[in-house]
């Protein structure tokens, strides 16, 4: 089955960057020298990576982390005012810093992403491909190319599935464990009067109006301006496109019901809605991601089931597993725990 994806085949390159670097201002990258390698000659020179994986060079913004409950039904002004910053307006009460400047940061997803491959393009000579990948080629118990919706052949020594969800749509994984997606939603609006919003995330326990469990959505401000608001999650059939993805209505018009309770410069006629959207997690069974290579098949890598850590936990797993294609070991990160390896003898059917 055609799976939608980037592919990035570069030659090999290592990143130091791991994820309790937090205190750093930047990522790094260093370029792999065979000449300065006495494993030159078995380390791979066609390396391609079916969905992400590059790592590169962004800066990221310190900021504040609450949690706080807000009552839909409620129309008191928050208690605890000292904690909270004057923009959270709304009902909020028992607010508790759980992240400072100095421990939390955070980077705008699509501009990180996207210069990572720009980085990566322009400096190390990685190819992009936008394809639909159909399948692997595998002789011999290794496997030595992917295929291409349309018939595209590219050669490989290594290949790197990092499909996040849409690994669970190839036999070669799905035989060996599951991997599903949680749909989650999400909207981005645009204050009028964005110099108000300060640098603090807000984790919720929102109760709404109509009674039932507590919510747990999530809203943040971004250096744009722009304020980003995500949850109403729930497990779904993920589509072979990732551009047939959209949001259900009541889902995004609850979280529109968030950032209007939360605060005042967040409501209908003081904010612009930019976007809204929904993306698929990916999530094991186990709670684990599963990042190694794939039993029975030299050469070939999976790294997936982050569910909603991937911008946190994606370029340290990038860079171990760089390690791992081209020294046969990641150094930076013990990776035994999340080896696919596991799941042999277990799955059923």
């Amino acid at each position: 089955m055609a799976v939608a994806s980037p592919l990035l085949t570069s030659p090999p390159t290592v990143s130091p960057f791991l994820r309790q670097t937090r205190s750093y201002k930047r990522t790094l990258i260093r370029s792999f020298s065979s000449a300065s390698s006495p494993m030159d000659l078995h380390h791979p020179k066609r390396v391609v990576v079916c969905g992400g994986g590059v790592i590169g060079v962004k800066r990221h913004r310190s900021l504040t982390t609450l949690s706080l409950t807000v009552t839909e039904s409620q129309s008191s002004k928050p208690s605890g005012k000292s904690a909270l910053p004057s923009w959270v307006d709304g009902p909020g009460r028992s607010p508790r810093t759980i992240g400072t400047t100095e421990t939390t940061a955070q980077v705008h997803p699509q501009l990180f992403t996207r210069t990572l491959i720009s980085k990566a393009a322009e400096d190390y000579g990685v190819d992009v491909v936008i394809g639909k990948l159909e399948h692997l080629g595998v002789d011999d118990g290794r496997v030595n190319s992917v295929v291409l919706e349309g018939g595209r052949v590219i050669d490989s020594d290594a290949v790197v599935l990092a499909l996040g969800p849409w690994c669970g749509k190839f036999e070669l994984l799905s035989s060996l464990f599951r991997v599903y997606g949680i749909k989650a939603h999400s909207i981005v609006l645009e204050p009028k009067e964005p110099e108000a919003i300060t640098p603090h995330a807000l984790f919720l326990s929102y109760y709404p109006s109509q009674g039932g469990k507590p919510l747990d959505p999530e809203v943040y401000p971004r250096p744009t301006g722009e304020v980003y608001v995500c949850g109403m999650s729930a497990e779904a059939e993920i589509p072979d496109d990732p551009e047939q993805i959209v949001g259900n209505p009541e889902s995004i018009e609850m979280l529109k019901g968030v950032a209007s309770s939360v605060s005042s410069h967040l409501r209908e006629g003081e904010a612009q809605v930019k976007a809204e959207q929904a993306c698929f997690l990916p999530c094991t069974d186990d709670g684990v991601p599963v990042i190694g290579e794939v039993p029975g098949v030299k050469g070939c890598y999976v790294a997936t089931g982050h569910n909603c850590w991937g911008i946190l936990n994606g370029p340290a797993t990038g860079a171990a597993v760089a390690e791992l294609v081209l020294d046969g070991k990641a150094s930076i990160v013990d990776l035994s725990r999340f080896s696919p390896a596991r799941f042999v003898g277990l799955k059923k059917g």
